[in-house]
């Protein structure tokens, strides 16, 4: 079926195929990262049901105040500047030593949101323009804001070696540069496409606000790996294929993907539903990041499987053809020159 179409309409399919991943993407466009303290569950747990009631009567961050350490003499200069913000609810001087002070300071913000986020920076910029206190800022949302600024760090810097390292072996393997790019492209459209569809589902069924930190970069790890994995599995056979064939037919690039795509392709589906299938069991947890995680990989890897793997990946060979290897010029009988 898939094979009879990509090889009779493999524009069409290509097409198709990309929209669709297209479309999924589209729906991650509201996508945001961090959620609140209260969120970090699936299941509400009672010390949530606690800080919940809390905010009700008393300034949302009660339960969890900043704490900020600044030098003795210049405390209550501390105490008065972090008061002039809106955001602060109260703060006041709760110990001290010999030299330094502890302040605890109640921001009128939900922990870990992006106004307590932002509140904190406030703070900071407050209580260290304060000449001589020396003041640091610390406590649970300061520290929730040193978590997503390293997550988004490493992001920058992960993902780029992730791909740039996933290329190279695909060059190595392939001794090519179109296929590697055009595979690495499908992986990466592909995790967008899970992104976006998981997304539409954690908003509208399940009213989440957002992603926990940890959540975005970890699921690119595992979807590029194993989209990777079908890639090498699937290309390499058609290149060993199109090596065969090379002599007895004139174009042998897409024959043998399609043989490849035939000899392939029900052990691909078979090993990505079941590998969808296990890592949707971590759906059953209660802690939101292992919940996000599973469902995003298992459904990126149901895309993979039934859609990139099977459909536009083997369309995209196709179209190319014989350049689909370039920069080789031409093909010998069981090999490439």
């Amino acid at each position: 079926g898939s094979e009879m179409c990509i090889r009779d309409s493999p524009v069409t399919v290509a097409i198709v195929g990309v929209a669709i991943l297209g479309a999924l993407a589209v729906g991650g466009n509201g996508v945001t990262i961090g959620i609140p303290e209260t969120e970090q569950f699936r299941v509400k747990p009672e010390a949530v049901t606690g800080i919940e009631v809390l905010a009700k009567a008393f300034p949302a961050g009660t339960s969890a105040p900043a704490r900020v350490v600044a030098n003795n003499d210049q405390a209550e200069d501390v105490v008065t500047a972090a008061l002039t913000l809106d955001v602060v609810a109260s703060a006041e001087v709760v110990n001290f030593n010999d030299s330094q002070s502890q302040i605890d300071v109640v921001l009128d913000a939900e922990g870990g949101s992006d106004e307590a986020f932002a509140a904190i920076g406030e703070l900071r910029e407050a209580v260290q323009g304060v000449p001589g206190a020396s003041a640091l800022v610390g406590g649970d949302d300061a520290t929730r804001l040193a978590v997503k600024q390293a997550y988004e760090r490493d992001q920058l810097l992960v993902i780029p070696l992730i791909l740039l390292l996933v290329f190279i072996v695909l060059v190595l393997l392939l001794k090519a540069i179109l296929a590697p790019v055009l595979l690495l492209a499908s992986v990466v459209l592909s995790f967008f496409s899970a992104i976006g569809a998981a997304w539409l589902l954690f908003e509208n069924v399940f009213g989440m606000s957002g992603l926990d930190f940890s959540v975005f970069l970890y699921s690119f790890l595992f979807l590029v790996a194993l989209g990777v994995d079908y890639n090498i599995f699937l290309v390499s056979r058609a290149r060993e294929e199109a090596a065969a064939m090379a002599g007895s037919v004139k174009q042998p690039t897409k024959p043998a993907m399609i043989k490849a795509l035939g000899a392939t392709g029900g052990v691909i589906t078979s090993a990505g539903i079941l590998l969808a299938a296990v890592f949707a069991v971590l759906g059953v947890l209660p802690l939101i990041a292992l919940f996000q995680v599973g469902i995003i990989v298992g459904i990126g890897v149901l895309i993979d499987t039934l859609l990139v793997r099977t459909v536009v990946v083997p369309a995209t060979a196709f179209i190319a053809g014989d350049a689909f290897w370039w920069p080789r010029k031409k093909m010998t009988a069981g090999k490439f020159a």
